[in-house]
């Protein structure tokens, strides 16, 4: 069977589209986004506010939620920082593998410090590396990112006590009587009383940044950076940042 030229020509045409369209970037969501190859430098990282550091958490989230992430040039991108690094901010996060800290905030390379532990709670190494991100690096925002149903909270609530887990458990205790002497429902199982726990838990990280480094204390009092909580709803993808009341 002879096939016209013509029909040969759409065939082809149809097929290199279609190969293309395919090859393009996940990351670009169908859109002429820009890739970024650059990373955050000195001069930029010096200009930002902390307010503009938490709005663009906040965007960023945004697009993570809606499946929009920014379109990265890793390889060039690793280049770049190999030289230095200038990040916006220090996120303070749950040891949990359903946060993707990096990817939840659409951040790249050299964006943010992250520094994970069960149960985001704070101990001197932590503090360590807040005040090192802060002082040190220039970051401007510190973020205790608790999340919902977070299994080291649930270990804390069931009081468990074995091997190491037993000195983060005492942490997350406090978090577990505080909310129940708010009179949240108490039942150690249900959903209201962990999300209080969670909520908690993170305002007492807040609380323990503040009592145990002088250092962040007096660059938040400078309005040098801002020290804030927030919470990962696992089930959405979203971060609701608190208030330090809440």
């Amino acid at each position: 069977m002879t096939i016209d030229k013509k029909v040969l020509a759409y065939i082809v045409v149809g097929m290199l589209t279609a190969i293309l369209s395919c090859s393009k970037s996940p990351c670009e969501g169908g859109k002429d986004n820009l890739i970024v190859e650059t990373v955050l430098t000195a001069d930029e990282q010096s200009r930002l506010t902390p307010a503009q550091v938490i709005q663009s958490l906040r965007e960023g989230n945004v697009r993570f939620c809606a499946n929009d992430l920014t379109a990265r040039d890793h390889s060039k991108q690793i280049r770049e920082a190999a030289r230095s690094q200038f990040p916006k901010a220090v996120i303070v996060s749950c040891l949990d593998s359903r946060i993707p800290v990096e990817d939840i905030f659409d951040k790249g390379i050299g964006d943010i410090f992250v520094a994970r532990v069960a149960g985001n709670v704070i101990n001197e190494d932590i503090l360590g590396s807040l005040e090192y991100g802060c002082a040190v690096a220039g970051a401007k925002v510190v973020v205790v990112l608790g999340h919902e149903n977070c299994g080291a909270i649930k270990a804390g609530i069931d009081n468990v006590r074995t091997g190491n887990i037993t000195s983060l458990v005492v942490k997350i205790r406090r978090a577990v009587d505080q909310a129940a002497a708010a009179e949240i429902n108490p039942a150690p199982k249900s959903k209201d009383f962990i999300h209080a726990v969670c909520l908690a838990n993170v305002q007492i990280s807040l609380t323990d940044i503040h009592d145990n480094s002088p250092i962040l204390k007096t660059l938040e009092e400078q309005g040098k950076i801002s020290i804030v909580g927030a919470l990962y709803d696992i089930n959405t993808g979203q971060v609701k940042f608190l208030d330090r009341d809440q």
